[in-house]
């Protein structure tokens, strides 16, 4: 059974009037025809005044959709010929981040995502997508393995944070998530990254130093949740609305202060609603940031990346 966010009972309801419709049109002595192909152009019109029009903490449902697409998802869809590789080679595979070698319309990259289930089980095999420190090792490893290599690197992002457990900060959680960031930012290959559900506090940014940062139309990017920030400020985890929308998560608002580079358009009701279109869009968005990052030098690149993140968190006096 499909889920239904809050803000969509308006189009349930009318999708029903048009199933209503259809079904007394059976009649072969009744012709509706018309009526029907009327109700379908309202029930688009409002769809696209709806989801155009979304607030913060709505569009953080789409985000969190159970159905959204997963990494896996996006790598079958986007990837040819797609190796994992496993383990940090200090003790463990963590399942929340997954990478490997595959090719995009036959050029070889190195694609890293952290993955969530959409069950139950698969959520516990995958920890909620909340990496380890191990995960972080993990991946670094897989971009230093492309950087030695020359090839691009491609990460995809979609957690709620990283694993705030204690034995992940005895081994090291802050530190691991650190290294990634300082080591990323001198790599001499293309890096992309893409926020395509949840992205959220260090635990993204662990993947994010990139040189083209994109955003799903409907993901979010923040600091910290907006559930988190309402308990810190208004000692009120209920008030997560009114945080999302002082927090500026959403794609619109990081593109305007220069965070991310660009909105990666989903379907009309979210990436769940159609897998390959989104994939379809995000796969022509990458192609064209790595064809265009590849004519840099290492020295640009490396400069274009400093400059990008040097920039961030300016203020103007008032």
């Amino acid at each position: 059974m499909a889920i239904t966010l809050d803000f969509e009972q308006e189009i349930i309801e009318l999708q029903i009037e048009l199933d209503k419709l259809r079904q007394i049109n059976e009649n072969p002595k009744i012709n509706l025809d018309n009526q029907i192909k009327d109700f379908e152009e309202k029930i688009s019109i409002r769809k696209q005044e709806v989801y155009s029009n979304l607030k913060p903490s709505e569009k953080l449902q789409i985000a969190r959709h159970q159905e959204r697409p997963k990494f896996l998802d996006y790598v079958e869809l986007i990837c040819e010929d797609f190796m994992e590789f496993h383990g940090d080679r200090e003790g463990m595979d963590d399942r929340a981040i997954i990478g490997g070698i595959a090719k995009i319309d036959g050029k070889p990259v190195m694609i890293i995502g952290i993955q969530k289930g959409k069950t139950t089980k698969e959520n516990l095999e995958y920890n909620f997508g909340m990496p380890q420190p191990q995960g972080y090792r993990k991946a670094l490893r897989l971009m230093k393995h492309a950087n030695k290599f020359n090839l691009p690197i491609i990460t995809l992002i979609d957690t709620p944070g990283a694993y705030p457990g204690i034995k992940a900060e005895e081994t090291g959680q802050g530190a691991a998530i650190a290294v990634n960031l300082r080591e990323m930012s001198k790599f001499s290959v293309p890096i992309v990254a893409i926020i395509t559900g949840e992205g959220c506090s260090g635990g993204a940014l662990g993947l994010g130093v990139a040189d083209r940062v994109m955003m799903l139309e409907h993901a979010y990017y923040t600091v910290i949740s907006p559930e988190g920030c309402a308990s810190i400020r208004w000692r009120d985890a209920a008030k997560f609305a009114e945080a999302a929308e002082a927090l500026k998560i959403t794609s619109k608002d990081l593109l305007e202060f220069g965070i991310i580079d660009e909105e990666i358009k989903e379907p009309v009701g979210g990436a769940h609603v159609d897998y390959k279109a989104t994939a379809d869009n995000m796969k022509s968005s990458i192609k064209t940031a790595i064809d265009e990052l590849s004519k840099l030098s290492v020295e640009q690149l490396r400069e274009e990346r400093y400059n990008k993140f040097r920039a961030m968190g300016r203020f103007i006096e008032g």
